[in-house]
């Protein structure tokens, strides 16, 4: 069945003048300009076109593939403001549309900002939306721990780095679990770190396991070895210094320097770690 703001695979039923009549099923006949049409296309092929609604409403398709489709988010970037909303630029003719009731804040041209795009009930416009928590879940239904999944950078706060997850919930990963600053708009690989009794999520960039904290240990031990058994990277360095050395965050850091503590390795002062 079509699905408007996302990609369909549609039949070509009729060659015009000026583009390709295509079957919309129940939507009917669907044009796709000219200007999209590949050389190559006849009736009876089936192309891959995405669909959205013209300036005048009217259903139509194209070959271009849009930033971002229907129950995505993506980090866009403001052209126009006027009395209906903002509009972003997400690579098609026309812009995007975020009413003024969507946005978290007033958008402003020039700026990017990460919205989550849907399909409005009413008018069956493709609609973008700053309001993520209006539109993503922010307990983890349908997720697990040790997870990986895809993140979109969308916040900051006291306590870390707000992150867009899987298109579908919202986290947030500790400044303790981010290896340095993270950027708006960011797009990284992360991992379910943990589920809080409250079912809010807890988030990592790297693999949340023992192998790694254990591979670390033996890094960090061979490390002491040959630099007379002292390291000035303790934990309560900077995270951004902890990865330039270890390549992990400094949670990850502290659990392997608490490993190393515990099995009387290593003793751990503010200043320095010094080898046993």
């Amino acid at each position: 069945m079509l699905k408007i703001g996302e990609m369909n695979r549609l039949r070509v039923l009729k060659q015009v003048d000026f583009g390709l009549f295509l079957d919309g099923e129940k939507y009917g006949n669907i044009l796709l300009p000219k200007r999209y049409v590949p050389a190559t296309a006849k009736i009876g092929d089936e192309l891959d076109v995405f669909i959205y609604l013209d300036s005048d409403d009217c259903i139509i398709a194209t070959t271009l593939t849009p930033k971002v489709m229907v129950g995505q988010c993506a980090h866009l970037e403001v052209k126009d403001v006027n009395a209906v909303g903002a509009f972003l630029d997400w690579g098609l003719p026309k812009d995007l549309l975020v009413p003024y009731n969507e946005q978290l804040k007033p958008m402003e041209v020039g700026r990017s900002y990460v919205v989550y795009v849907y399909l409005d009930a009413h008018t069956s416009r493709i609609t973008a939306s700053s309001r993520l928590s209006h539109h993503l879940e922010e307990r983890a239904n349908g997720l697990k721990v040790q997870q990986e999944v895809e993140l979109l950078i969308c916040g900051r706060s006291d306590l870390g780095f707000k992150a867009v997850i899987n298109n579908s919930h919202l986290g947030l990963i500790f400044r303790d679990n981010a290896p340095r600053t993270l950027l708006y708009g960011e797009k990284l690989k992360g991992y379910i770190k943990e589920i809080r009794p409250d079912r809010k999520i807890g988030l990592s960039l790297q693999p949340v396991n023992s192998k790694v904290r254990d591979e670390l240990t033996e890094v960090i031990l061979n490390f002491l070895k040959e630099n007379d058994g002292v390291s000035t990277l303790t934990d309560k360095s900077d995270p951004e210094d902890i990865y330039a050395q270890y390549k992990v965050s400094k949670g990850i850091y502290k659990n392997a320097l608490s490993k190393l503590y515990k099995e009387r390795k290593i003793l751990i002062t503010k200043e320095k770690i010094t080898l046993v």
